[in-house]
């Protein structure tokens, strides 16, 4: 008896359960904690993702589907939230809470650099067709070109491509961790010395009822636009306003805070479990993550090449390295555009001047996400 009970606790163990896949993603797991907690590379995401990543694979079951009256793994009833687009939306609340869109109302030309980040979005789709996925995955995949990882996971839940969530939101937020890296290679290549060096002039004042009424505007003129919007753009400017009122300061500070770190958490770690070995190690993975830097990698790109054209067009005002933070990881991509100009010049303060497309680029990705569904006639 004795030897029987052994013998079914070592049978009950990962040793015997696990596959080799399972621990070739265990070995990524603690890659990314590495980076997160040894490099500082987004913590707050990585850690969470990485440790779900931990979990799934070491005990599979704790993402059990759900069927019939039998319950299902753990964090599989935090993905449901996923898959139904409320954690994606709480976290444009969140981010609609801590945002300032001040640059971007002072300067609204910004718009056009956030606009023209966007261009890696189609790029990436297009090329992702041509690689063999179908239009509802090409959308999918391509949106991780806007760095913006709750926005991914919003549309490939809209577009029925849960297969995919979890290698797209893994590439989303490794590149949102990745932008310090991955961006001034690019920006310097793409500008002179000249104009990384030009100085801009400081932005106008803006007042209170502008800040009130911009949450407002936007998500009437957006949303009529293009309806499909409302989740993420409804949801960003209802935290900004939450912000900007000043009646609503306690539901200001929930959102960008309490509530915040919650949703990050449950995303976060429902997110990694997504990726078990079965689900991640195929060849549709490394397609997706090297699409995905594609992306990224345009959409950087075509923002300074777009600043590059406002610089020559406003006779030098414009420094072209703040096109490059339209993608929408914020506010990182601000800061890298801070530090770049500041590599050539240490007196040059171009941040709040790349805040402006940085806000832009939130905007424009959920514009996009919501494009994507209208054209696949998802509500």
């Amino acid at each position: 008896m004795v030897l029987d009970t052994l013998k079914n606790l070592w049978e009950q163990t990962g040793f015997m359960n696990l596959e080799w896949g399972n621990y070739v993603m265990v070995l990524v797991a603690l890659v990314f904690l590495y980076l997160a907690i040894a490099k500082g590379f987004e913590p707050l995401l990585l850690v969470p993702i990485a440790f779900g990543m931990l979990l799934v694979n070491l005990f599979p079951d704790i993402m059990k589907e759900i069927k019939g009256g039998e319950a299902g793994g753990l964090l599989r009833y935090f993905y449901l939230l996923d898959e139904w687009s409320i954690l994606p939306s709480l976290i444009f609340l969140g981010v609609g809470a801590m945002t300032d869109f001040g640059p971007l109302i002072a300067n609204p030309k910004s718009f056009l650099l956030g606009a023209a980040a966007q261009i890696g979005i189609f790029a990436a789709y297009f090329l992702a067709i041509i690689f063999g996925f179908n239009g509802a995955a090409a959308a999918a995949i391509s949106i991780i070109g806007g760095a913006d990882g709750p926005t991914s996971i919003f549309l490939a839940g809209k577009l029925g491509q849960t297969d995919l969530m979890g290698p797209i939101a893994v590439a989303a937020y490794s590149y949102m961790s990745l932008v310090p890296i991955i961006q001034p290679p690019i920006m310097k290549l793409l500008t002179t010395k000249k104009e990384r060096a030009v100085k801009m002039e400081q932005l106008r004042p803006v007042s209170k009822l502008e800040k009130i009424l911009f949450p407002i505007v936007v998500t009437v003129v957006v949303v009529l636009i293009l309806p499909t919007t409302a989740p993420l753009v409804g949801f960003l400017m209802l935290g900004n306003l939450f912000k900007e009122c000043g009646v609503t300061k306690q539901l200001a500070e929930t959102a960008s805070n309490a509530l915040m770190y919650i949703v990050v958490i449950l995303l976060g770690t429902s997110v990694g479990a997504s990726t078990s070995a079965a689900n991640f190690l195929n060849a549709n993975t490394l397609k997706i993550v090297a699409l995905g830097l594609v992306a990224f990698a345009v959409g950087t790109a075509a923002g300074v090449l777009f600043g590059k054209i406002m610089c020559k067009v406003t006779k030098g005002k414009v420094n072209p390295l703040i096109g490059s933070a339209g993608v929408s990881a914020v506010p990182m991509a601000a800061r890298v555009s801070q530090k770049v100009g500041a590599e050539t010049d240490p007196t040059n303060f171009l941040l709040m001047h790349a805040m402006g497309p940085n806000v832009a680029g939130v905007i424009g990705t959920a514009v996009v996400a919501g494009t994507f569904m209208a054209i696949f006639g998802v509500a």
